[in-house]
């Protein structure tokens, strides 16, 4: 009886009856826990308030994993999303009053006149039918491109409502500069897709208007600080060049004039690595790591990790914890070297621990545990 018991608890809780391997970190030993296993090419993490949560798959589904289930019916009612390259469903996230108008946000890949773009759409989500209603395009990039890499997409509303889009450069640098182009920005609009009147280029008729920064390359990952509130963002190189930079309101971060790394070919890009007026990174990773997701930990079950700051990595195939001296990297640390995963996106559940989605065959919705629970 009593082992049926801990089975059935193990069953409900989600979690593998097999005793996972002890992983050491900062004083700090954890576990990792299989979820979820058999995901095609996830994204995209988001909580719901009651626990649920929202994973993407990139060839274009939208599934939900209820008390440690994913479940079998994908939700319905999606635009038309173009799965080519690097596109497809990309982002998710939660409207910050969710638990009073049921909308969430996500981006993805869509095709027009001129190829493809990134957009960004709200629905409301009907949990029980699983299924999206009302959904409206809020945003769409612009010009397109043919290319089908670099969309950026990465969404965040900050503590005022506002709401964060990333676009990359879509695989042609020089747009990264431009002003009347989307491409290679981060961008601020209000929840229902109106440009803030204090966006730092409204009123400029060569600027589009939505731009809050430029000069980004790919950015995928982008999160609040716990204390600041501010939006930090993390971007892909080339070869080297990774960069972490808190997002400022009119600031050029550079690409590509400016660079820590080099073209695939190992020839130069740009004038170097500084230039005056242009950012200069927080943290820069060369080699490249491939970083993609972000998260500040700020929950109570991992004490000494408090404050610190993990980011995902793809060809790294590493989550790394980096220690923080108020804006400062000042320690890195390399985690789950040895699970050899691509790890896509990076969450802090409502739970305090860590959540972490790879993009492998298949995919895998990871939990970091305390060890010994």
């Amino acid at each position: 009886m009593l082992k049926f018991l801990l089975m059935s608890w193990l069953l409900l809780a989600g979690l593998p009856a097999a005793a996972q391997p002890v992983f050491e970190s900062a004083q700090q030993r954890f576990r990792v826990q299989t979820v979820v296993d058999g995901l095609v090419h996830p994204w995209s993490l988001a909580f719901l308030p009651d626990g649920t949560a929202l994973v993407t798959e990139r060839p274009g589904r939208l599934r939900v994993v209820r008390d440690g289930r994913l479940l079998p019916q994908a939700v319905s009612g999606l635009p038309a999303i173009a799965v080519r390259g690097q596109g497809g469903l990309l982002d998710v996230v939660a409207h910050p009053r969710f638990v009073d108008n049921h909308q969430i946000y996500f981006s993805y890949a869509a095709a027009g006149e001129g190829g493809l773009t990134t957009r960004v759409a709200r629905g409301r989500f009907d949990a029980e039918r699983l299924a999206l209603s009302e959904v409206q395009v809020l945003f769409e990039a612009l010009p397109r491109s043919r290319r089908s890499h670099h969309f950026g997409s990465r969404l965040v509303f900050d503590g005022q409502g506002y709401l964060y889009i990333t676009v990359g450069d879509r695989g042609d640098m020089d747009r990264a500069q431009r002003l009347d182009d989307h491409a290679g920005s981060v961008l601020r609009l209000h929840d229902d897709g109106r440009v803030p009147a204090d966006n730092p280029f409204v009123g400029r008729k060569d600027v589009r208007p939505e731009i809050y920064s430029y000069g980004h390359r790919n950015p995928q990952g982008m999160t609040l600080h716990p204390e600041s509130g501010a939006v930090w963002l993390h971007e892909h190189g080339a070869r080297g060049g990774d960069e972490i930079n808190i997002v400022r309101p009119g600031r050029n971060y550079g690409w590509p004039v400016i660079t820590h790394g080099v073209d695939y070919t190992y020839l130069p890009i740009g004038i170097g690595t500084h230039k005056e007026g242009m950012e200069q990174p927080l943290h820069h990773w060369t080699p490249s790591i491939a970083p993609s997701g972000m998260a500040f930990y700020a929950g109570e079950v991992f004490p000494h990790w408090r404050g610190n700051l993990f980011v995902g990595a793809l060809a790294g195939k590493h989550l790394a914890r980096l220690t923080l001296k108020g804006d400062r990297v000042v320690a890195e640390e390399k985690l789950l070297v040895t699970l050899e995963r691509r790890i896509r996106d990076v969450r802090l559940g409502p739970d305090g621990r860590l959540w972490l989605l790879t993009d492998h065959d298949p995919g895998q919705l990871l939990r970091l545990d305390v060890a010994g629970e």
